[in-house]
């Protein structure tokens, strides 16, 4: 059974913006092992990355139903991509099963996570 969905579209420019502005932000956003991942790509590859999680986890806040704040924060959940490149939720504070997709274009980044109930 669905437990929530949430959705998010982020200007990969505005995360990149912000990253440049504030120093502390790409570790503020990502979890060490995906900052190992983050690590390995450059350019525009690397701000598609960092975009990205950014939106996966506003998606998993939508859909947790407490959005990013006093609750849950960006690193109470990490996203790793599988060796295809398929984004999979590795933590989180839900105990159900959660599905997560991301997609770019040149300047956005949409994300969609999918929570389920594993006895429902």
């Amino acid at each position: 059974m669905i437990k929530g969905i949430g959705i998010d579209i982020t200007e990969i420019g505005r995360v990149k913006k912000a990253a440049a502005a504030h120093s502390q932000f790409v570790q503020h956003v990502l979890t060490p092992n995906e900052l190992d991942q983050y690590g390995k790509f450059s350019g525009q590859r690397s701000a598609e990355y960092l975009a990205g999680r950014w939106s996966l986890k506003e998606s998993f806040a939508k859909a947790y139903g407490t959005g990013i704040g006093a609750k849950l924060g960006f690193q109470d959940i990490e996203i790793i991509d599988n060796q295809y490149g398929a984004p999979i939720i590795t933590k989180s504070p839900y105990n159900g099963n959660a599905h997560a997709s991301v997609s770019h274009t040149a300047t956005l980044v949409m994300t969609e996570v999918i929570l389920e109930s594993e006895n429902e």
